[in-house]
């Protein structure tokens, strides 16, 4: 996402170099954070809430609307700084806790790792940088709230995403997209969260899921979607914002955030037909259920790929993630038996997995091509591929790891589950004492 899509800089130049912030750059990066942003507070939120019995959805939608201000906290607090701070190959450094030294050329270009030996000269000011990235921030504990929906303390929401964004996101914010971090130094192409956004937050889904165990009634009482207009309204607005999420991602206005946005509207296209028309062979009617979640799949998908891949594989990606994601709602789900509820991890999760290993085979080296790396700095191939597998797996187990044992931390501090009662009764009232009447 970084070094990938900018040319690399010596120290000495930067420090005797005065580089104004483009405005363009600025311009369009100020309007893709807004768009990521979007996303979550009302795109996530309509979309959980319209797949949510009716005594749960303003449970779900306030999950993702207090996310959107506790991350921002904790964002400026510490994550910023442990995300993308010097520091070393693993994690960031303590050099930004409350935005510290922003102020000093706070309207310049901001460079990326200045001082490292591995710099990354961006042509935007540091705290339109710091807001973009916090929007991925927030996006991220807000998918996995998904997992459990239906059944978590809102206390341990609190607890467990402020712990989460700390010691789970930042570091693997950090391997995949700081200049120092081991998996960027390594090569792994992931141009806007594949393993960072979708493969953590699926694999903690999963996890969240595992450990709370199956909703009362799960597997024979209905839990049909309430309000399908409410979620078709928040997957449009994800769709729109993904533009800016995966645009964005190239850090500047130009060709290459063209491209990306492209292949973002495409794969996206590929994967709601193919989900419909998989669907409709196998039950004889298309549901609208269906097409949303095959265009949040395919998005999913081609996040790590945006930046590196060709309109043509970014249809071929996206046709994929609806079928491969189909089969991980309704059968693997089933078949295993557990309670994702909203599907984090089989869109997210599996999507994720298959956008990254995808981008190994597909990446066109001329869509990352710098002076330093006049060939393209991914190539796809069976090394690129190692690496993208890597990748995946250290991230997944990061997050597996990591989120268990947060849970459990927070299952010691506050409790995890509502009550049974509680459950029965549904969490808006329950948590909330406000029902949709």
């Amino acid at each position: 996402m970084l070094a990938s899509s900018l040319m690399l800089i010596s120290a000495p130049a930067l420090a005797a170099e005065f580089r104004p912030a483009d405005t363009g750059d600025t311009a369009f990066m100020l309007l893709s954070t807004v768009l990521v942003l979007l996303m979550t507070v009302p795109g996530l939120a309509l979309f959980y809430g319209g797949m949510v019995r009716k005594k749960n959805i303003l449970a779900i939608m306030a999950q993702s609307f207090v996310l959107c201000a506790l991350i921002t906290v904790v964002w400026v607090v510490l994550g910023y700084s442990l995300a993308f701070g010097n520091g070393g190959s693993l994690i960031g450094d303590f050099s930004r806790v409350m935005l510290g030294g922003m102020e000093v050329g706070f309207d310049q270009a901001f460079t990326l790792g200045a001082g490292t030996g591995a710099e990354v000269a961006l042509t935007i000011p540091e705290p339109v940088f710091m807001l973009y990235q916090m929007t991925f921030a927030i996006i991220t504990p807000a998918v996995i709230t998904g997992a459990f929906a239906d059944r978590m303390k809102f206390s341990a929401l609190l607890v467990l995403m402020t712990l989460w964004s700390l010691l789970v996101y930042a570091p693997i914010a950090h391997w995949a997209w700081a200049p120092l971090g081991w998996l960027n130094a390594m090569g792994m192409a992931d141009f806007a969260g594949g393993t960072v956004v979708e493969v953590n937050s699926g694999i903690a889904g999963l996890v969240c899921a595992l450990v709370l165990g199956r909703r009362l009634g799960y597997g024979h009482d209905n839990m049909a979607p309430y309000n399908l207009a409410y979620a078709v309204v928040g997957a449009s607005l994800l769709w729109v914002g993904w533009l800016g999420f995966n645009g964005g991602s190239a850090l500047a206005s130009g060709g290459r955030a063209a491209m990306a946005i492209v292949a973002t509207q495409v794969a996206a296209a590929g994967a709601t037909l193919s989900w419909t028309f998989i669907e409709w062979f196998q039950h004889r009617r298309p549901t609208v259920l269906g097409a949303i979640s095959g265009a949040v799949a395919g998005m999913v998908a081609i996040t790590p790929a945006a930046g590196f891949v060709l309109p043509g594989p970014a249809l071929l990606i996206g046709l994929a993630a609806g079928i491969v994601c189909y089969y991980a709602v309704t059968v693997l789900k089933a078949r295993l038996r557990y309670d994702d509820s909203l599907d984090a991890f089989g869109v997210h999760g599996i999507g994720g997995m298959l956008g990254m290993l995808a981008t190994g085979v597909f990446a066109y080296g001329a869509l990352s091509a710098t002076p330093a790396a006049p060939g393209g700095a991914y190539v796809g191939g069976l090394a690129l591929l190692g690496v993208q597998a890597l990748g995946v797996l250290a991230a997944a187990a990061w997050s597996a790891g990591g989120t268990y044992l947060l849970l459990k931390a927070t299952d010691f501090l506050v409790g995890l589950r509502v009550s049974q009662d509680e459950e029965r009764q549904g969490l808006d009232e329950a948590l909330h004492g406000e029902s949709l009447g």
